[in-house]
């Protein structure tokens, strides 16, 4: 399961109701910050998260309105908050434009107080837990080295109670131990394998997150059965030729994409403020029922229905 926190869902300008482009994605005690554009830190605080442990940021591309409030959310994390190290992660050009703007900027000068990391992205998985891993994906967006990420929770069998039940398996470290597939010696010198006790496989949960992109040919696989997308819908589908030209979604064809890899629930942000909520609502619908036009600081459960 994952928690999906919309911080800030305007596209490349804030409205007077939408924030510049950031997420937060939670899972048991890990948090990470997907881009931070301007004014993210006061969102974090609106939103009641604080700052804890949120030392791992992900930045998709180096767009300005993606990054520019990592400036003030790094001085905030420095100065007040009991912080040793902070991982900013990232394609080479962001990290570059990042780079400069803490550097030469934020820390100019100045000894930072903390160790702070900016870790190169190449597709693959780049975290790791027993639970849940992230990897990221390429994504064409106007020439950035851009990248969308893979929240994939592992599968497992679930244990079936009635069955251990029937074969007398007290409770204890033996279902313990038959849980996590290894076969175990009863004190009545029974053996039992795990495969009379476990039933059939289930994937994890997988959240997928986009972010801005132009073109979406590369991307079937990747998202496909995803129970979370998140992607952007900066256009109307009346403005499809400004979309293509500036390398964006319409509503329309962010919906039917989900449509085509059979995802499970849409969330669309990146709202231009020159449209109106309900008619980018009632264009992905039309399409996808499942999609939702994110506002700022809603928060979504996103969890595999086996």
């Amino acid at each position: 399961m994952f928690e999906l926190i919309f911080l800030g869902t305007s596209a490349s300008a804030p409205s007077a109701k939408r924030g510049l482009p950031a997420q937060m994605i939670k899972h048991d005690e890990y948090r990470f910050l997907i881009d931070c554009g301007e004014g993210t830190q006061r969102q974090i605080l609106k939103a009641g998260i604080g700052f804890k442990r949120l030392n791992r940021i992900l930045i998709t591309h180096g767009h300005l309105d993606h990054i520019l409030g990592l400036a003030g959310l790094i001085s905030t994390l420095l100065r007040w908050e009991t912080m040793e190290d902070l991982e900013i992660i990232g394609g080479k050009y962001a990290l570059s434009r990042i780079h400069d703007l803490i550097y030469g900027v934020v820390l100019r000068g100045t000894k930072p107080p903390a160790s702070i990391h900016l870790r190169e992205l190449e597709p693959g998985t780049f975290f790791e837990t027993e639970n849940f891993s992230i990897s990221a994906f390429p994504v064409f967006h106007r020439g950035t080295d851009s990248f969308g990420f893979v929240f994939q929770e592992k599968g497992h069998r679930p244990f079936l109670p009635e069955k251990a039940e029937a074969l007398n398996v007290p409770p204890g470290p033996w279902r313990r131990q038959l849980v996590e597939g290894k076969p175990v010696t009863l004190p009545d010198g029974r053996v039992i394998d795990p495969e009379s006790v476990l039933g059939d496989y289930k994937p994890g949960t997988r959240l997928v997150h986009i972010g801005d992109v132009g073109d979406l040919k590369e991307l079937e696989e990747v998202c496909r059965n995803a129970d979370g997308l998140v992607m952007e819908a900066t256009y109307l589908q009346e403005d499809a030729d400004m979309a293509k030209k500036f390398s964006h979604m319409t509503a329309r064809s962010a919906a039917e994409f989900a449509a085509q890899v059979n995802a499970r629930q849409l969330f669309l942000t990146h709202i231009s403020r020159r449209y109106r909520y309900k008619d980018v609502v009632k264009e992905a619908q039309e399409v996808f029922p499942n999609s939702i036009v994110a506002r700022d600081l809603d928060s979504f459960i996103i969890k595999r229905e086996n």
